[in-house]
């Protein structure tokens, strides 16, 4: 009799599989990597101009849409604890097809998220070098994930504690400042549907490192339980965290005021008679930015070594390093394409890209998760059926040039899988 294989490694003949080395803590601080990050500090202006006064119903949509992603792909993870989130999900519970544009619009919008936490690093460190700057922090956050997911966990953990400590020093100073004022709060006739769901869609940017709790499923520990405990925790700390400091820089700025900031917490502490808090708050807003880059690129070398296994992307990205046990080609890659846009791409144009490919990967995990039974765990069916409805209407509420330019993207990608189809039924499959 063949002894077993143990847990982690490859059957014969299989693609190496990674290490179950993280445990709940790790998973949490992970996603709140991805979550409290750079979106706090940079969306809440954009935001502003799009809803003016509607800016606190928007979080709260951008809040209900994120709850209904969470809690499908927490059920979906828990079913099918594998490295590549809603790729994976596609391919088992709706076909090779959906699998692979889950998995595309992933990759290409999260790439794009990548360069756009870069951009902000640079931005609020060195802005008359902020492309050079996020060049070197891709390389840099690249080399630390190379090293070992377990490293990587460990880092996140202490930027997450330096971001949620600024956060709380800036929504203190803000309501204890005397400037605050509650009428700023209120609902007015400027804001309009189509402003409100517009500015769901750019805060949205900022709910969605969850999915890189499920992209780790191959690497979390009991995975059934650790995962769903993991997304749901991490989620209601950041909703906690983007409420409260939302509504304290709305109190002190206002809506116009919120909406012509270009760095609207450094300018609200200004504004709220801390302006010796400032420059601590450009420090957090940088910080913030490379717990998510480390976070993002993170999970969408793991959703590269999924499709890499299944030959949807080149198979040499399938390689797990034999000490480190990370898939060291895939992030390799992924870091190389994320320094290149960092050094030629807009912030603004990339944080709207990335949206909208985002969107269609969670409108694709919402669709699997409604053909779960209630013996694999389905949530309740109105989730998933309010999660692809939301998914569908903040992407197309987006700016027209990120819809077409994300449109185009994947459809560009659904066109090379049909030709590698035919390619390969021509010549037989790869040896």
């Amino acid at each position: 009799m063949s002894a077993p294989v143990p847990e982690g490694d490859p059957s014969p003949g299989e693609s190496p599989r990674l290490r179950r080395r993280l445990g709940l803590l790790d998973a949490v601080l992970v996603g709140l990597g991805a979550m409290v990050g750079a979106g706090i500090f940079a969306a809440l202006a954009p935001a502003a101009a799009a809803a003016g006064s509607g800016l606190l119903p928007a979080l709260a949509v951008a809040a209900l849409v994120a709850y209904c992603n969470a809690t499908s792909s927490a059920r979906l993870a828990a079913r099918h604890p594998a490295s590549g989130g809603s790729y994976v999900y596609g391919r088992e519970r709706l076909g090779e097809a959906w699998g692979h544009l889950a998995g595309w619009a992933f990759v290409v919008g999260k790439t794009a998220s990548c360069a756009a936490m870069a951009l902000t690093v640079g931005a609020y460190v060195w802005p008359e070098q902020a492309h050079a700057v996020a060049v070197a922090a891709a390389v840099a956050l690249t080399a630390v994930n190379y090293a070992g997911v377990q490293k990587a966990a460990w880092l996140t953990r202490a930027i997450v504690a330096v971001v949620l400590a600024v956060l709380a020093a800036v929504v203190t100073a803000c309501l204890t400042g005397g400037t605050a004022k509650a009428v700023r709060l209120e609902l007015g006739a400027d804001a309009t549907v189509s402003g409100v769901l517009q500015a769901a869609g750019l805060l949205f940017f900022a709910f969605a490192g969850y999915a890189r709790i499920a992209t780790l499923g191959e690497e979390v520990r009991d995975p059934a339980r650790t995962i769903p405990r993991a997304i749901g925790v991490a989620l209601g700390i950041a909703l906690t965290v983007y409420a409260a400091v939302a509504a304290a820089v709305l109190a002190v700025l206002g809506t116009e005021g919120l909406a012509e900031a270009t760095a609207p917490l450094a300018d609200a502490v200004r504004a709220a008679g801390a302006p010796g808090l400032a420059p601590v708050v450009r420090a957090g807003a940088a910080v913030a930015a490379l717990g998510s880059l480390l976070a993002l690129i993170l999970g969408v070398s793991r959703t590269a070594l999924a499709m890499a296994r299944d030959r949807h992307l080149p198979h040499a990205l399938a390689a797990v390093h034999p000490r480190s046990g990370v898939p060291h080609r895939a992030e390799l890659a992924v870091g190389a394409v994320v320094a290149v846009v960092a050094a030629t791409a807009d912030l603004r144009g990339a944080i709207g890209f990335s949206s909208f490919g985002v969107l269609v990967y969670y409108a694709i995990a919402n669709a699997s998760a409604r053909t779960l039974t209630r013996e694999e765990g389905r949530p309740p069916r109105a989730v998933p059926v309010a999660g692809l409805a939301g998914c569908a209407l903040l992407a197309c509420t987006l700016p027209l040039p990120s819809v077409v330019t994300g449109a185009g993207v994947l459809a560009a990608g659904a066109l090379v899988r049909l030709l590698r189809r035919r390619i390969t039924r021509r010549n037989g499959p790869p040896g």
